[in-house]
């Protein structure tokens, strides 16, 4: 399976999915014009990941800021990813966010609630 790697902006994270290495990185700030046109290639790719993913799928989301738009994606992302999960393969989402942005530690918890996938939230300096 091919590797996607989307350059970030000012206004689209960088995405990293190295299908190989079962990891996926998530990292910056998520308002793009369309974001269900944005996160499709990530959306299909673990789609096609689910069929045949490593023992262990280890996904790092480090996001500054997301959009309403970008967070319902971001929840698309994670249902697949809780697929491959309940498929037999482990999934850990690791979940980085700064030390007083209270915003994104409860957005992190939100998806926590929701997703049943071993969530790591990790506060950074």
């Amino acid at each position: 399976m091919e590797k996607i790697a989307i350059e970030g902006s000012p206004k689209t994270p960088t995405i990293s999915f190295e299908t190989d290495k079962g990891f996926l990185e998530i990292k910056g700030r998520s308002i793009p014009e369309n974001s269900i046109e944005f996160y499709k290639p990530l959306v299909d790719a673990l789609e096609k990941y689910a069929s045949k993913p490593q023992s262990a799928t280890n996904v790092n989301i480090q996001l500054e800021y997301f959009n309403t738009s970008s967070s319902k994606c971001i929840l698309d992302v994670f249902k697949k990813l809780e697929a491959i999960h309940k498929g037999g393969s482990a999934v850990t989402i690791n979940w980085h966010y700064e030390e007083d942005d209270e915003d994104m530690l409860e957005a992190g918890e939100d998806y926590q609630a929701i997703i049943n996938v071993p969530f790591k939230m990790i506060q950074m300096e």
